[in-house]
């Protein structure tokens, strides 16, 4: 099965079959479980008899795994975070591409092992980025396994929730983009069906992903009749606790309290002050369920299509503004206050503070004012004079006719030589000679005049040259039109030697062929934050290749873990 792009994060949670009132884990954004309680076989059980469950499961002995344990010769488990109903999940390693993973794994005979696979199989041909991607799905050795992404950046909704409802506009933000995916989902044939705040990420980027699309539910059984209205009532969920910070059922679920006893549904503008109210009603729209709804809404949304619909007919919720601290009062010190040997005044009086004179009004001041006014008089009158000398010597003889002719000639090549300019950036698209993407929804941050934005590379664990594991990494930047490019200056974000940068210049976004075939417009390196590239020969082009084939050791933060990494903060080209 074809490989995805990198780092996600998908771990069965220890929850129950019912999607909108099970208690939630409490595993943390990089998928390593905080409570990570082993369920009973008996609390396997009376999960499977849930609603939605499938029962008369045979009580299947889950293998013997251990960390350390290698699947395929490649997927070296390292630790276990869920272990319930025959079926466990793990944080992995993939050794042959060196990058974190995450596991399902549970036996052949299993009696869902079946469905997981199939389930896993569907998933993966979906290939929407918007979902965690399943890179592997595999039945070998009286196994089945589900290999999927990792995110140790992603934050999980249960966990931005515990410190109190989100903004309007991310919780718009939020419904929007899990809406717009479980819509393409359908369309396709999948379903989720355990969609609750676990199952929601949000990434650095601030792009939202779901994980576990119709895997969590096949590793539980889990089934529904109405499988849109499912997941639709699951995102008017996902709506109201993010407005409210409370669940909207009685019982108390995911970190987060339900809603008092015995009132039934209410509003969320009812359970806290101040909640948008566009959004409080398209949260209950969403979950409509036997007249729950109130009389004054409008009709209910039983598919996250008609849930995108209601979306694009709300006015669109933009970010707040950005508050700037005012500055501090500007206060004078007793230096300028001019008290510099006066007597100390005494406790409790205030000194006067006596303003200075204007400037240059004294007699010294008049004086000095005169004096340069006469000297830039007679500056200009000496300049006049020799102009005027200079015009009438050119006049004079055939002779200084021709050394006039001469003059000139020379001037005017002098004002031909073309001056250095910025050369504007039109767009970026980055360029993946093999393997993965690096981060490709973020180019456009290396050219948006921010610093503290930037474009990065994954981490690796061996350096400092990329190679044999990828020849390069790189962005292809569009100038617009053919231009000479003379310098590129390049911020970094990771200090360290051996930061190694070639410019080419290339045929299109999208070149035809590969960094060989290009044309190289000069090379640097680096153990700085700064480099300047200085083209070595003359070259003119639209599309310039900014191709990275060393990178520094950089240690862990909040990004990526320790290794071999860079990152782009700007990019400026002049010629």
């Amino acid at each position: 099965m074809a490989e995805r792009s990198t780092a996600a994060v998908d771990v069965a949670d220890n929850s129950g079959d019912q999607p909108l009132t099970a208690k939630a884990d409490q595993s943390t954004a990089d998928g390593v479980a905080q409570n990570r309680e082993r369920d009973t076989e008996s609390a396997a059980s009376e999960e499977a008899r849930g609603s939605g469950g499938s029962g008369g499961l045979g009580r299947t002995t889950p293998p013997e795994l251990h960390s350390g344990h290698k699947l395929a010769r490649r997927y070296r488990l390292e630790e276990c975070v869920t272990r319930l109903d025959g079926f466990s999940s793990w944080r992995a390693v993939d050794e042959k591409l060196r990058r974190a993973v995450g596991v399902h794994v549970l036996p052949a005979d299993h009696a869902r092992a079946r469905s997981v696979l199939a389930s896993a199989r569907s998933a993966a041909l979906l290939g929407d980025p918007r979902f965690v991607q399943v890179l592997d799905a595999v039945d070998e050795n009286d196994l089945v396994y589900v290999v999927h992404e990792w995110l140790p950046d992603a934050t999980e909704l249960t966990t931005l929730l515990a410190s109190g409802p989100l903004e309007p506009h991310d919780a718009y933000q939020m419904v929007t983009q899990v809406s717009q995916a479980m819509a393409a989902a359908h369309r396709e044939g999948l379903s989720h069906l355990r969609l609750n705040p676990s199952a929601v990420l949000r990434a650095t980027s601030g792009q939202w992903r779901i994980r576990g699309l119709a895997v969590n539910a096949a590793l539980r059984g889990i089934t529904s009749d109405a499988p849109h209205r499912t997941d639709t009532e699951a995102i008017g969920a996902l709506l109201y606790a993010s407005l409210t910070q409370r669940w909207p059922y009685e019982d108390d679920a995911y970190g987060l309290s339900g809603l008092p006893k015995d009132i039934g549904l209410i509003a969320p503008d009812q359970v806290r002050a101040g909640v948008h109210r566009g959004l409080a009603e398209l949260a209950m729209r969403a979950l409509a369920n036997d007249g729950a709804t109130a009389s004054r809404h409008e009709s209910p949304c039983t598919t996250p299509e008609e849930l995108v619909k209601a979306i694009g007919e709300m006015p669109r919720i933009r970010p707040p503004e950005p508050v700037f601290a005012a500055p501090p009062e500007y206060q004078r010190t007793s230096y300028q206050q001019g008290t510099y040997g006066r007597p100390a005044p005494h406790p409790g009086v205030t000194q006067p503070i006596v303003p200075p004179p204007p400037p240059l009004q004294s007699r010294t001041g008049k004086a000095l004012k005169w004096a340069v006014s006469a000297l830039l008089i007679a500056a200009l009158g000496l300049g006049s004079w020799q102009l005027a000398d200079a015009l009438l010597g050119q006049g004079g003889t055939p002779d200084d006719t021709n050394q006039t002719e001469t003059t000139d000639g020379e001037d005017k090549g002098a004002d031909a030589i073309t001056p250095i300019k910025t050369l504007p950036i039109q767009g970026a698209q980055e360029y993946v000679a093999s393997g993965v993407a690096q981060a490709a929804e973020d180019v456009d941050k290396t050219y948006d005049g921010d610093a503290s934005t930037f474009w990065r590379t994954k981490y690796y664990k061996e350096g400092p040259t990329l190679a044999p594991y990828k020849p390069g990494v790189g962005i292809v930047y569009d100038l617009g039109s053919s231009q000479e490019i003379s310098t590129a200056s390049i911020g970094l974000r990771y200090e360290g030697d051996n930061t190694t940068v070639q410019l080419y210049a290339t045929d299109s976004l999208s070149p035809s062929t590969g960094v060989d075939g290009m044309t190289k417009i000069g090379t640097a390196e680096t153990s700085g934050t700064s480099l300047t590239v200085t083209a070595s020969e003359s070259v003119k082009t639209r599309y310039v290749l900014l191709w990275i084939t060393a990178v520094p050791y950089a240690p862990a933060d909040g990004y990526s873990s320790a290794g071999y990494k860079q990152a782009v903060t700007d990019v400026t080209f002049k010629g």
